[in-house]
């Protein structure tokens, strides 16, 4: 198995998830066990470097890291067999109905190995990006790769994640705006009662059905109030009058 191993495990911190942690890489057994020990210490200490916790069991695919609250399954290829292709396009073809998020590295150092990556890649049929294949020319470089797939979709994922959330507390507020418009809107009542009434009653609909004595029991409401919110939710000609400011 040639490499250089002249570069050092460095962390990709332009991806960094956090500073506690960017997740958990699992590495299959049997992958580690065909390796040279001294590609298994550059993993080792590439993953130490961007705070990912590895973890050796028996999978399916090479590696799954889980990043960001996303898992990603990846076959990492460290020898292309020009001779022996038909195992490598069975399995991924097996990996690819089992994993939403799967990624083929390949290392290709030759020219050869390149033109029969290339050749077998049509001849067996794949669809482009089903799975996502990622050539490479060494193996330092290929795990480099895996790692910062790993964190990019992470990052993406909490991204996502955290714009769903500014986007639910941006409808909350509107709702609760909404919400205190059509309260206030009732003759004597301001934003402290609506805030109280939502808080202890709920929603319109609740407390149109509230009596004047669940209003009085839950909330710090006047009689005079609660006796007000009940008849505009009960009398047309109440909530049809104009409010008088």
């Amino acid at each position: 198995m040639a490499s250089s191993w002249s570069r050092s495990a460095s962390p990709a911190r332009d991806l960094a998830i956090s500073s506690t942690g960017s997740g958990v890489c699992m590495m299959r057994n049997g992958w580690r066990d065909e390796q040279h020990p001294s590609l298994i210490n550059f993993i080792t200490s590439f993953l130490r470097a961007n705070s990912f916790r590895l973890n050796f069991v028996p999978i399916a695919p090479d590696f799954i890291f889980n990043c960001g609250g996303m898992s990603i399954a990846f076959v990492f290829v460290t020898n292309w067999d020009c001779n022996s292709v038909c195992a490598i396009y069975d399995r991924v073809q097996k990996l690819k109905n089992q994993f939403a998020h799967l990624y083929i590295v390949v290392t290709l150092p030759t020219k050869e190995q390149n033109d029969s990556f290339v050749h077998s890649y049509f001849k067996y049929r794949m669809v482009l990006g089903r799975p996502i294949f990622v050539p490479v020319q060494n193996l330092e470089m290929g795990f480099e790769k895996i790692v910062k797939i790993a964190l990019a979709r992470g990052v993406c994922k909490q991204r996502d994640a955290i714009s769903k959330l500014k986007f639910e507390r941006q409808r909350a507020v509107e709702g609760m705006d909404a919400f205190r418009q059509v309260l206030t809107s009732i003759p004597s009542i301001d934003n402290h009662d609506a805030n109280a009434l939502n808080q202890a009653i709920g929603s319109i609909e609740a407390i149109s059905r509230a009596t004047k004595d669940q209003i009085l029991e839950k909330t710090d409401l006047s009689a005079e109030k609660a006796e007000i919110i009940t008849r505009f939710f009960r009398d047309p000609k109440y909530y049809l009058s104009p409010k008088i400011i």
